[in-house]
């Protein structure tokens, strides 16, 4: 018996391997060779190609396409609708498969309803990409990103608020962690 929940309008392929206590609901296909952690969520309509790794506790939104090249580590958030890709000119009737870029999405990131990651980007962790934001190169840990193509408009908390600089120094009001900002970017300090 699986130790985890696959509706019944969903497929699960032989080869793919699922942890224990995720959910897959419906209308979902989980594809050979895909990996996906324990405690995930993957709402209606979600597709997870093969050779696509997923952490733990990730949840995926409806109508969301995991493409071959995409990792998902531990904590991530992907909003309804949001979009990866994994070639960078893609035409119908010419093969690229050998041209994947592997898109690297790090632990604690949220990727807002509709945004778009497009591929060969690596998101810092805890990153914060805001509704419909086009992504199209490497975004800083904790970054807020919105717009497009993304531009960073702040920082985040790994809690998911938004920090207030002073002095290049913020503390979270909502769970005081304590942050600085040097040379472009921001990093925890105790």
């Amino acid at each position: 018996m699986a130790d985890y929940f696959v509706h019944q309008s969903s497929f699960v392929d032989e080869g793919a391997r699922i942890g224990k206590g995720t959910k897959v609901w419906h209308f979902s296909h989980v594809m050979p060779g895909a990996v996906i952690g324990e405690r995930c969520n993957l709402g209606q309509n979600v597709v997870v190609m093969p050779g696509t790794r997923i952490g733990d506790n990730v949840k995926i939104q409806n109508n969301v396409s995991i493409y071959e090249g995409v990792e998902l580590e531990n904590d991530v958030f992907c909003g309804p609708s949001c979009v990866f890709t994994n070639v960078m000119n893609p035409r119908s009737q010419i093969s690229r498969k050998h041209q994947y870029l592997k898109t690297l999405v790090r632990r604690g990131s949220s990727i807002g309803a509709n945004a778009t990651i497009v591929c060969g980007v690596t998101l810092g962790e805890y990153s914060f990409i805001g509704a419909g934001a086009v992504v199209t190169t490497d975004v800083f840990p904790y970054a807020l990103m919105v717009g497009v193509p993304a531009r960073r408009v702040g920082w985040m908390c790994h809690c998911g608020e938004r920090l207030k600089l002073d002095g290049g120094r913020a503390r979270c009001a909502a769970c005081s962690s304590h942050y600085e900002e040097s040379g472009g970017s921001l990093r925890p300090i105790a």
